[in-house]
């Protein structure tokens, strides 16, 4: 459940509309949270952080609650089971919403989002000025660390994919580091969203574009995580691409001009 604000915390009246809340979601992160957590606070003073932890059995949570307790910018919202990244983000957006951050921030917890590029994301909503930032791998000066090659291409080949599929003209639509306008990012998901992983990603930027809002990506470098357990599966690959080939059939028929209809016993 969401909880309320508690004493001292804004709610929708916009006492936190210049501030950014970065939202990390944690299953068995107990190896990375505290590193996260600081190196975000170390890279943005002014931001707070938002740990959803899906209620992970190795401690993540309880590790985050101590930090929560010595840090009034750090928060956490436990919720009792795991339910996919999507749900984990879509819960945090909402604990956003309800408190009127300005800015919301979509980070991993295994530190393959290096918090110390965080401020050129931030900076590029406001100097663009821009709805949703993406940093991303596949621009000019973005990269990856550590990846073996059937990754990349199976990461630069989704995102091919999805570009062409659902005409979005970004080059890493699958990116999980993220800046938005909050109140674009509500009008993205208001209609709700039952994508998750790779999807769910490729599903807030297709929205984003198609609602006809500004959409930037700027260069980060991605490393892979060094501790933990890859969420990764098969799973949420066949989903992706499951969603988006349904996604690029529905724009071309949408697209796709009727058939002229022939009143019956008029020549053609």
């Amino acid at each position: 459940m969401l909880s309320e604000p508690a004493e001292g915390e804004a709610g929708a009246s916009g006492a936190f509309a210049g501030t950014p809340l970065v939202v990390i979601p944690t299953y068995n992160e107990s190896l990375n949270v505290e590193s996260i957590v600081a190196r975000v606070r170390a890279a943005v003073p002014d931001a707070h952080v938002l740990v959803v932890d899906d209620g992970s059995p190795d401690g993540t949570g309880d590790l985050a609650d101590a930090l929560a307790a010595a840090d009034a910018q750090v928060h956490v919202l436990h919720r009792t089971s795991k339910a996919g990244l999507g749900a984990a983000y879509l819960a945090g957006f909402a604990w956003a919403f309800d408190r009127g951050y300005g800015v919301v921030v979509e980070m991993d917890a295994d530190g393959s989002h290096l918090p110390e590029q965080l401020p050129s994301l931030l900076a590029a909503v406001d100097e663009r000025p821009a709805d949703l930032v993406i940093g991303s791998r596949w621009v000019r000066g973005g990269s990856v660390v550590n990846w073996p090659l059937h990754r990349k291409l199976l990461s630069r080949g989704g995102s091919i994919y999805a570009r062409v599929m659902c005409g979005i003209p970004v080059r890493d639509a699958t990116a999980g580091y993220r800046a938005y306008r909050a109140d674009a990012l509500r009008r993205i998901v208001a209609d709700g969203i039952e994508s998750q992983g790779y999807c769910f990603q490729i599903d807030l930027v297709r929205r984003a574009h198609h609602a006809g809002m500004r959409v930037v990506e700027v260069p980060v470098t991605f490393v892979e995580r060094e501790r933990g357990e890859s969420k990764m599966s098969r799973d949420i690959v066949v989903e992706a691409m499951g969603r988006v080939t349904r996604w690029g059939f529905e724009r071309v028929t949408r697209r796709a001009p009727a058939r002229p209809t022939v009143a019956a016993g008029v020549p053609r």
